[in-house]
């Protein structure tokens, strides 16, 4: 459940998921879906996360990024990976289908050049390659690369189901709200985007369930996420014999938030097609 993380401050990290659980189903609920009060939720529960794992103020001991893991490390690169990758993916369509090719053509080659690379790639370059190619002020530290890298593959697909949903939009709707005199970004904000999350609502669910999922792909530049932190705690003397449990517990974690997402977009689907009729 908690990595590396001291001992004697794992009540921080549970304190941390908990965070972000809250944080989540408040951004679930239809009442908090204005710009404001998602912008409330989201900026105070990731300072308290923040505060709460990493420390150094109000008489907290400071712990490194490298001492996180657990459940806390898997749900903050999930949820950051996300926050960062969705409205990257939305810039990434727009992009693609503007009417100037070189732009078009290059924001497609941009994506496809993503989407042709497995994950483990790009997150073993953001973390050990990438510090070569940048100057020290600019390096960061290597979780944020590794968000930062698995945010980019997020967004390059993301962008693509995106993209699906507003060709499925009719192009007259478009075309009428220019006729009215809508500007480009009334035409976006109000008349396409709305349409194309709805249309794109089920392959945006499953590519939120696959991103979780491949949180355990960080353990290859060397991260204890919930996975990596079982694999180390049977493989010690005192948890040897229970390896089947470990599992079976890191199964039923990642069954109960993966079907929950699955049923909120189910939930999310419903809602939808009672407004279309």
């Amino acid at each position: 459940m908690f990595g590396l993380y001291p001992f004697e401050e794992q009540w921080r990290s549970a304190l941390a998921c908990v965070t972000v659980v809250v944080m989540t189903v408040l951004s679930c609920i239809p009442a908090f879906w204005t710009g404001r009060r998602i912008a409330l939720v989201w900026g105070t529960g990731a300072a308290l996360y923040y505060v709460l794992m990493k420390g150094g103020v109000l008489g907290l001991a400071h712990v490194g990024e490298e001492a996180w893991g657990g459940l806390a490390l898997t749900l903050f690169i999930f949820v950051t990976t996300c926050l960062i990758g969705f409205p990257l993916a939305i810039c990434l369509a727009l992009l693609r289908r503007s009417d100037l090719p070189w732009i078009s053509r290059t924001t497609g080659l941009i994506i496809d050049g993503v989407r042709s690379l497995p994950l483990i790639s790009i997150l073993f370059t953001f973390a050990i390659v990438l510090p070569f190619a940048l100057p020290q002020w600019l390096q960061g530290d290597k979780l944020y690369r590794v968000i930062l890298g698995s945010a980019l593959f997020f967004s390059a697909y993301q962008a693509e189901i995106v993209r699906g949903g507003m060709q499925g939009v009719p192009a007259g709707q478009e075309e009428a709200a220019m006729a009215l005199g809508m500007s480009y970004w009334q035409r976006i904000g109000r008349i396409l985007l709305p349409q194309a999350m709805r249309n794109a609502l089920p392959a945006t669910i499953n590519q939120f369930v696959i991103s979780f999922k491949e949180t355990s792909l960080v353990v290859i530049v060397g991260f204890f996420e919930i996975l990596a932190s079982g694999n180390a705690a049977y493989g010690t003397g005192e948890w040897r014999f229970a390896y089947v449990e470990v599992y079976a517990f890191i199964a039923l974690i990642y069954f109960v938030f993966v079907f929950s997402l699955s049923r909120y977009g189910a939930f999310l689907e419903r809602r939808m097609s009672v407004g279309e009729r």
